[in-house]
């Protein structure tokens, strides 16, 4: 559950950071962040296992490349649903989900290796 927890949190923080980047990303308020980082965690829990196994094929064809395209579709899809986040373009979304993850992944390290710190102790 706290690991759920983390990367919600590191969701929320990454798209905030990456819409004050990209010019193509909107997100109107930190609330509506914490919000589209919940979503996007839910999105990628339960869309993407079932998108990488149907383009399996074709991920293995492009040696992994495919994968980004998933990824940019889950952050598509993601302001798809919500009003207050938005992903305008192609280029912009394969962008902005190529720095959601690795913002994201560097986050949740941090935060998981503070966690295990604290347990420790």
């Amino acid at each position: 559950m706290t690991g759920l927890i983390l990367r919600w949190i590191a969701n929320a923080i990454a798209i905030y950071m990456v819409a004050s980047l990209l010019t193509g990303m909107r997100v109107d308020s930190v609330e509506d962040a914490i919000v589209a980082g919940a979503v996007l965690g839910v999105i990628n829990s339960v869309v993407r296992p079932v998108l990488v196994i149907l383009t399996l094929p074709v991920t293995l064809l492009t040696l992994g490349l495919f994968y980004f395209v998933i990824s940019a579709f889950c952050l598509w899809l993601t302001s798809w649903f919500l009003e207050g986040f938005e992903v305008t373009g192609h280029f912009t979304t394969f962008v902005a989900a190529l720095l959601v993850g690795l913002i994201s992944a560097v986050i949740t390290s941090v935060l998981q290796g503070a966690a295990r710190k604290e347990e420790r102790r």
